[in-house]
């Protein structure tokens, strides 16, 4: 059995497998698994994937006809890997020579169950910016919960937010039994709440470990025609999550807060340039958006401040319903 399972979705990646697969093979630690899930790809990389299986016996490839999306592939992936420990990686990234052992190292060292690390943000020019995690340390239950778990359950308005990219931690395969992923969006975050509100302790490097690609072609950078249900589901399972671990209490106002979050990601996609609304209905459907009564009590109980420019601007031309100010900034910044 490995230590390490390593859980990689694949689709449409021919252009980035073979670094993101090289960055494992070229791991210092190698008792390790890697299992390529390939999500219904129409590119080359079924071929590549199975190239890698052939040359590692470690890799294993699972190949899906149709598309079924990230949460599918993860989960799949999540049933068939055999390691201990469980680690991801996107096809597009990539692991630093020395993550997974400095990770398992981490953990065993300080009695953790869980470790994680800090990131490379790379841009597609090459340029390369740090983005820690937490500060190096190890953190007990309370302390996990005050800075992962109400962070992601209801602080989504502070600067900065906690980001829940699973690829930055080092999992127990033990913990995650009963944990899984679902939706096209926003899943790592719920991921995250559910994992670490049952982990006791987590040691925390701020070493970078792993490189992440910026991808302006991502699919958060696109237009998605189903967001508002897709947000309802998310809202959904947050609130069964709170009431299953009890963490009303510890931020009473998450849902107003979630709903601010949502509803400025909701109107950012609305004026995104592939929408293939028109301008008017565009705006018309952002007003609809605000009068909805999970958005209209969040607009009316809480005034979002210290946001990033952008962002707060929008939040205060939507308390103000200065809708077509709205609709010509954005017109102007995303030129549509």
């Amino acid at each position: 059995m490995p230590r390490i399972s390593v859980i990689m979705p694949v689709y449409q990646a021919e252009n980035f497998l073979e670094q993101s697969v090289g960055s494992v093979l070229a791991q210092s630690f190698q008792d390790w698994e890697l299992l390529l899930v390939d999500d219904g790809c129409r590119d080359g990389s079924p071929k590549l994937c199975d190239r890698f299986a052939q040359q590692d016996q470690r890799i294993r490839v699972f190949h899906r006809k149709k598309n079924a999306g990230v949460s599918e592939a993860r989960n799949l992936g999540l049933h068939e890997a055999k390691g201990e420990y469980i680690a991801f990686l996107d096809a597009d990234d990539a692991f630093l020579p020395r993550a997974l052992e400095t990770l398992l190292e981490l953990l065993e060292r300080t009695g953790a169950d869980s470790a994680g690390c800090a990131h490379l943000n790379v841009t597609p020019n090459g340029s390369q910016q740090p983005e820690l995690l937490l500060p190096a340390g190890v953190y007990d239950r309370e302390a996990v919960r005050e800075r992962i778990v109400y962070p992601l359950l209801g602080d989504r308005l502070q600067i900065p937010v906690f980001n829940g990219f699973i690829w930055r931690f080092l999992f127990s395969a033990k913990l995650l039994r009963g944990i899984s992923f679902e939706g096209a969006y926003l899943e790592d975050e719920l991921f995250l709440m559910e994992y670490f509100c049952i982990a006791k302790k987590l040691a925390v490097t701020e070493e970078p470990l792993y490189r992440y690609l910026m991808n302006p072609n991502s699919a958060t950078h696109k237009y998605m025609r189903d967001f508002q249900q897709v947000f309802d589901r998310f809202m959904e399972r947050k609130t069964a999550l709170a009431e299953k671990y009890g963490l009303e209490a510890a931020r009473p106002l998450w849902r107003e807060n979630s709903s601010w979050a949502g509803l400025l990601i909701a109107i950012g996609n609305e004026y995104a340039p592939d929408n293939p609304k028109s301008i008017r209905q565009r705006q018309q459907a952002v007003k609809e958006l605000c009068r909805r009564p999970d958005m209209a009590q969040a607009i009316s109980t809480v005034a979002p401040s210290g946001l990033n420019p952008n962002k707060q601007m929008v939040a205060n031309l939507v308390r103000g319903k200065h809708f077509f100010t709205l609709t010509q900034l954005y017109r102007l910044k995303n030129r549509i």
